[in-house]
């Protein structure tokens, strides 16, 4: 950031840190063995569109690569918008190498269109203990954190999020400010 950024207001967007996300696969057997969390078979990436005709053109480009890619694994995908407007590529495999594959491989095209900066985060669910378990990866920060929905409207279980926390923290990079963790209520997978 330059000194005519800092004067007029702009802020230059961290880009995204998609290489970290590939820890969560090393972390599987910590998170069935220790924690009895199991890979539902469905993960996400969530972005923010934009209207360019430029972003346009990079969304037939995902269309592509995530056709390519779900034929190469056998996984199916599916685009959704949520309420806030993000939208939401939606992986539906039982690897999940295959999700993180496929969500990396989205995130690195974005990026190498210049829209990195629109990447918000990775979501992976695994079931176990009666509630869904959610690993987020956010972009921006290169780090995971736990999300335990209670099933009541917009609650979280936080005694069991740091308690997810403390037994993966030596094998995933966890944002350490809670304040960070996105929450993903109603997430569309």
């Amino acid at each position: 950031m330059g000194l005519t950024d800092i004067l007029f207001g702009r802020k230059k967007l961290k880009e995204p840190a998609p290489d970290r996300l590939f820890a969560i696969t090393t972390a599987a057997v910590t998170l069935e063995v220790e924690c009895a969390l199991k890979p539902a078979g469905v993960g996400a990436v969530i972005f923010k569109p934009l209207s360019a005709g430029e972003f346009a053109q990079a969304n037939v480009d995902i269309d592509e690569l995530l056709a390519t890619v779900a034929e190469g694994s056998g996984s199916k995908l599916e685009r959704q918008r949520d309420p806030f407007g993000f939208e939401w590529i939606v992986i539906h495999d039982p690897e999940l190498e295959d999700q993180v594959t496929a969500v990396h491989a989205v995130a690195s095209e974005l990026q190498a269109r210049g829209f990195g900066s629109q990447l918000l985060a990775a979501a992976f669910r695994f079931d176990g203990g009666g509630k869904p378990v959610y690993w987020i990866y956010g972009f921006k920060t290169g780090t995971f954190w736990p999300f335990v929905p209670t099933g009541e409207k917009q609650q979280r279980d936080n005694p069991r999020e740091l308690e997810l926390k403390a037994r993966l923290e030596k094998e995933l990079p966890i944002e350490t400010d809670l304040s960070r963790w996105l929450a993903l209520y109603d997430a569309p997978m």
